[in-house]
Formats: C-alpha cells, sequence, structure tokens
C-alpha cells in the first residue's frame, strides 16, 4: 500500500561474455495472492555503464508513470566462476594451499566481509519428471545462494541429466541457505518446475 516504496535490495548479476547485455527491470503489484499487474518496466545498457564505479540512475518507467531509482555498479567478477569438473578451481593442490593459507586462523580479521567461498559441482539428476508431451523434459539447473544466481547449460529430451558442472560462489553471510532447483525448459514460455532442494550452509 504504497506509491513511493523502498526495497533497499542488492543483486549480483555475473556476466561472463563480452556481448553487450540489457537489464530488464519490471514492477509489479499485487493485489491478493492471484492478482498481479504489470506497473511498468524499464531497461538499462549494461555496456555503456563506467566501470569499477556506482552509478545513481532515475529510470522513467515505460509508458506508465513513475520512476525507479537504482544505484548500478559494473566491476570484474571475482569468486564466482563456472567450469567444467576437470578443471575446478579446488582440483589444483596449489590452489587449495593459497585457499587454505587465505583462510587460516591467523587471517581470520584481515577482511571481515571475506567469509569464504562455496564450491558446488552439480553432476547429474536422475529420474525427472516428464515435462513435455513427448515423455521427456529439457532440464536445466538453477543454484541461488542470497541473491546470486548461476544456471547450468540445458540437456534437451532427457530424464537423467549430466551437467558435469562446477559452480563457485563468493559467501557473503554464513547463515545463507543454498537453493537448488531443476526446471524445464519451454520455449518462450516461463519454464516448468520440476524440483528443488535448499541446503543451509551451516550444515556443510
Amino acid at each position: 500500500k504504497s506509491a513511493n516504496p523502498q526495497w533497499r535490495e542488492q543483486f549480483d548479476f555475473h556476466y561472463f561474455s563480452d556481448r553487450k547485455d540489457m537489464l530488464d527491470i519490471e514492477v509489479w503489484r499485487k493485489d491478493n495472492k492471484k492478482h498481479e499487474e504489470l506497473l511498468g518496466r524499464c531497461q538499462v545498457d549494461v555496456s555503456a555503464l563506467p566501470m569499477k564505479q556506482t552509478s545513481c540512475l532515475k529510470l522513467p518507467l515505460e509508458k506508465h508513470p513513475g520512476s525507479l531509482l537504482m544505484l548500478i555498479a559494473v566491476a570484474p567478477c571475482t569468486g564466482v566462476s563456472i567450469s567444467d569438473l576437470c578443471v575446478c578451481p579446488l582440483g589444483d593442490p596449489s590452489e587449495r594451499l593459497q585457499i587454505s593459507q587465505r583462510y587460516c586462523i591467523k587471517n581470520s580479521f584481515r577482511d571481515i566481509k571475506d567469509i569464504g567461498f562455496l564450491q558446488v559441482k552439480v553432476l547429474k539428476a536422475v529420474d525427472l519428471l516428464a515435462a513435455d508431451f513427448a515423455g521427456k523434459s529439457d532440464p536445466f539447473c538453477v543454484l541461488e545462494l542470497g541473491n546470486d544466481m548461476l544456471q547450468t547449460h540445458t540437456v534437451y529430451k532427457n530424464l537423467n541429466p549430466e551437467w558435469n558442472k562446477v559452480f563457485t560462489f563468493p559467501v557473503k553471510d554464513i547463515h545463507d541457505v543454498l537453493e537448488v532447483t531443476v526446471f524445464d525448459e519451454d520455449g518462450d514460455k516461463p519454464p516448468d518446475f520440476l524440483g528443488k532442494v535448499a541446503i543451509p550452509l551451516l550444515s556443510v
């Protein structure tokens, strides 16, 4: 019940290519659990923003009244990676030694914000739900930690997909929960939900 909402949420998006990317933003309102209405949308050309500094943007909503105030910072990716199983970061003995030294007890307070990182190997899924008429699915896996999100490629027409990918996340809050969700790609339509598991970091 506000025409001037303040969210103060931070989201991290990771880019691993040199292509030009547009950040699409939509603002929605909810009347109740079932009814939603689009209040407007806007776009930001990420490639046009200056590197290594924070830009304060006031973005008017297209074809609707109102505007969105955002702070956007473009910076080199640190601590986040996607790699194949054979070249995962912790597989290199020298890399493991550097990490163990970086997070040893004597360095605990060197950087309070550098809690550590989480490495997840997404191997495969077994006996997934068939979401297509042909009795198959086109599954991909999404990993979320806090407001960070990474995902695998899609394996088409397969109920037992193998991804064999390694994902590395920086840990910002030790109380965060890693959420792993499997979806069925459905062309231009929203993906179908195939299953989910939640793993608290404190349980690892």
